[in-house]
């Protein structure tokens, strides 16, 4: 094991990386690349293209994502991604052994696939994969809980006793972020609605951040709206990047409330909360108290004010025997990272690295 890891944390929406023994990624940039016609390159139509970084301001219509829902759609984009990363720490440093997260939805497969990238295009000298939810357990510094991980492109539940996922309580919900930022789109833009203008990319992740929040009461935050219609209230006004000023209508700065009411805006049950009483229910009795006082948030998406209250508030509500405990940590859209990296100096996980020698005995036979 080496005294440093590369660690690289590659979600549907941004790609966490740095060394492990850091507080906090080094580097957070958007997953996404975008491809540029190359006129220079005759062949067939995959070859007349170039991949890069980002989004092309010139042309905004080429970007995808190339991990959605927690499952790799491009290859040949997380592959990019990838060796930029390990090309930038390669320049400062030495070449370290890298610990890639990974969604517990990811098929064998594409273990493999990882593996072959790792080792040999980018030649790295060793690879840890580990789950997500597991990273984000040990970065609450607990070993025994339950991890409610909401992302961008899925949500999550996962119950944990010394370590090891207690399988029958795991939940994976049909919405998260992006759901919540296609209601924005399409609230705000109406029948105008395009997911690649950056006009309007940009309107949605503003109001996401700055204006959006979780309601303790939903009928009675409605019922307050209602009470101010005709009068201006400051805090529903928006200006659009252009100038153009607005006003945010109720439901639009409450959007965050899909996750406690996702029938309020069209979508499949259950409730984040009912989902992590269900997974704390489905393990055994004798392990209910000690999971419900040890509930890890952890994503984007439980940053919105008021999301970490209401979740306890539900979750206690529900248990009222046992007293319940929220973990809510000032870093825990970096979780997942952070957990590995503290598993990174952990000699307990020394058998799960696999070298690239041990990868060309196993697996190029």
């Amino acid at each position: 094991m080496s005294a440093r890891s590369i660690i690289i944390d590659h979600g549907s929406a941004f790609l966490k990386a740095g060394l492990s023994g850091w507080n906090e990624p080094q580097l957070v940039l958007p997953s996404v690349v975008n491809y540029i016609p190359c006129q220079e390159n005759p062949g067939p139509s995959y070859a007349r293209r170039r991949v890069s970084l980002g989004i092309d301001i010139c042309r905004p219509d080429t970007f995808s994502y190339p991990v959605q829902r927690g499952r790799v759609i491009n290859w040949e984009g997380v592959e990019h991604i990838w060796s930029f990363i390990l090309q930038k720490h390669r320049l400062e440093h030495e070449d370290f052994p890298v610990i890639i997260t990974e969604s517990p939805l990811k098929e064998p497969a594409d273990r493999q696939k990882t593996l072959e990238i790792m080792f040999e295009l980018l030649d790295v000298p060793s690879v840890l994969l580990a789950d997500q939810r597991e990273m984000s357990l040990y970065s609450s510094g607990l070993l025994t809980g339950v991890v409610v991980d909401s992302g961008c492109g899925l949500t999550r539940v996962q119950p944990f006793h010394l370590g090891r996922p207690l399988c029958p309580g795991a939940k994976t919900l049909e919405f998260a972020g992006q759901d919540l930022s296609a209601y924005l789109f399409k609230s705000l833009f109406k029948e105008d609605c395009n997911r690649h203008n950056l006009f309007q990319l940009d309107t949605v992740a503003s109001t996401q951040m700055c204006k959006c929040y979780v309601p303790l009461n939903l009928g009675e935050e409605l019922d307050f709206y209602q009470s101010l219609a005709g009068s201006t209230d400051r805090s529903n006004s928006y200006q659009l990047p252009d100038g153009t000023p607005v006003e945010l209508t109720a439901m639009q700065r409450l959007a965050p409330e899909m996750f406690f009411s996702p029938q309020a805006f069209n979508l499949q049950g259950p409730s984040l909360p009912q989902a992590v009483v269900e997974s704390i229910e489905a393990c055994e009795p004798g392990l209910c108290p000690l999971l419900t006082s040890h509930v890890v948030p952890c994503g984007g998406n439980t940053l919105y004010p008021g999301f970490t209250t209401r979740l306890y508030q539900l979750v206690a509500s529900h248990f009222s025997s046992t007293r319940a405990s929220v973990f809510a940590g000032s870093n825990r859209h970096f979780s997942v990272w952070l957990g590995a990296s503290v598993v990174a100096h952990l000699s307990t996980y020394k058998s799960e690295w696999l070298t690239k020698e041990e990868y060309s005995e196993r697996f190029r036979m």
